[in-house]
């Protein structure tokens, strides 16, 4: 199996947002591309072992508001760049 990398990761401390490139296929039977993102919070555990969680605590939700806002504003303006603009 492929090890797939995000296309970009956005970190603030131990929290972070990675934006994934996918494929799929559309209802009429078109390839299509799509993004998602994925949210995690690394901590170390009882054996000083780096793990991975999707769960936070309260006093991480600043730090996944800003990467989230982060991933939001990298897709954002992406989209923007394949947009022509009309003058």
């Amino acid at each position: 199996m492929e090890n797939k990398k995000p296309e970009i990761k956005f970190k603030a401390g131990a929290i972070s947002a990675a934006v994934w490139i996918n494929s799929g296929q559309s209802k009429t039977g078109q390839k299509t591309e799509f993004r998602t993102i994925s949210l995690d919070r690394a901590y170390k555990d009882k054996q000083d072992q780096w793990q991975h969680t999707g769960s936070m605590r309260v006093n991480d939700l600043p730090r996944a508001a800003l990467v989230l806002t982060k991933a939001y504003e990298f897709l954002i303006m992406r989209e923007k760049e394949n947009v022509p603009e009309i003058y």
